[in-house]
């Protein structure tokens, strides 16, 4: 039976066709390479997901298709980055943080390799796909390498930003992103620093911090309660790996509660990570994590999911409302 699609749901094909955030890679890698840095990119029979089909057509003498074979990819990659070359590999960020952990730790971080690894359609993003696609808890393992560094760009524009920064940071980096059509939360020229949040206002009763995907609905979330009079402050966590300590703690300092957002598990994520650093700094703040509790994430449309999780805009209203209440 043939059944209307949700125009607020998901389809893989309209989502290829129209999918700036993944497109923004391949643009941004195609520029850089244009400008004399030595790109070199591969993808785990997913280019057409992750949009490197659009470099690998440009330059195809610089493109590795390695088929399913994720962990031979982020070997191939250290390899290659010993020899001068810039690697960017791509596959889904549930492949990449748990199939390649061992890679990851081995070949590329603790040999120290500037290997740029994207985890994308992260989080909940794959929906029904199922849990075997499901990446929630790919920040947490990541985070937890050593010399790794861990980053969540909001939308297009901060991705493409984070990957030119990337060019002169000396450590390898995991950068994690969504389904690729993400909502515009920034200008094509806002600056971008790893390991410096971006604060979007200052709250009294509660501080949002959210990193990735959650940015643009805590954003909306924010301007909703701000609009009913609530002293709200949102702070963008884009770098999970290393954390902006001072704005932890400044937020801290300032509001009453602090409240983590992010398309993870609340078990070692950013919700972990700002525990760890308020609670060694004896922060008085009361700390709430909102993502996906100790459990296997459900299977159904991304956006149904969002909802039933509450990280939709709705959702984290909903739940800062009861906070301050």
């Amino acid at each position: 039976m043939n059944r209307p699609l949700d125009p607020g749901s998901w389809q893989y094909r309209e989502l290829n066709s129209r999918a700036p955030t993944l497109s923004t890679l391949s643009d941004t890698l195609i520029a850089l390479a244009e400008e004399g840095h030595p790109i070199v990119a591969g993808s785990a029979d997913l280019q057409y997901s992750n949009g490197l089909v659009g470099f690998a057509r440009r330059y195809p003498e610089r493109f590795i298709q390695f088929g399913i074979s994720e962990q031979n990819m982020v070997s191939a990659a250290a390899g290659l980055a010993t020899t001068g070359l810039m690697p960017f590999v791509a596959t889904f960020a549930s492949f990449l943080a748990l199939l390649c952990c061992e890679q990851i730790r081995m070949d590329v971080a603790y040999c120290a390799q500037p290997v740029r690894l994207i985890g994308h359609h992260a989080g909940i993003s794959l929906g029904f796909y199922g849990t075997s696609h499901h990446a929630t808890e790919d920040l947490a393992i990541m985070r937890s390498i050593a010399d790794l560094t861990v980053v969540a760009p909001a939308d297009g524009a901060q991705f493409a930003a984070a990957i030119r920064a990337s060019v002169h940071h000396p450590q390898p980096i995991y950068f994690r992103i969504g389904r690729g059509h993400d909502p515009v939360v920034y200008d094509q020229d806002t600056p971008f620093a790893f390991g410096e949040a971006i604060t979007h206002g200052i709250g009294d009763e509660i501080t949002i911090i959210a990193t990735g995907s959650s940015v643009h609905p805590a954003l909306e979330a924010t301007r909703a309660l701000q609009a009913g009079g609530k002293s709200v402050g949102l702070i963008d966590m884009h770098t999970i790996k290393p954390l902006d300590e001072k704005a932890v703690l400044a937020a801290a300092d300032r509001s009453r509660i602090i409240l983590t957002v992010e398309e993870h598990t609340i078990l070692g994520g950013l919700g972990g990570a700002v525990a760890e650093v308020m609670a060694e700094h004896g922060a008085r703040a009361r700390l709430v994590r909102h993502g996906i509790k100790d459990e296997f994430s459900l299977i159904a449309p991304p956006t149904h999911l969002y909802r039933h999780y509450r990280l939709d805009a709705q959702g984290i209203e909903e739940v800062a409302r009861a906070l301050l209440a």
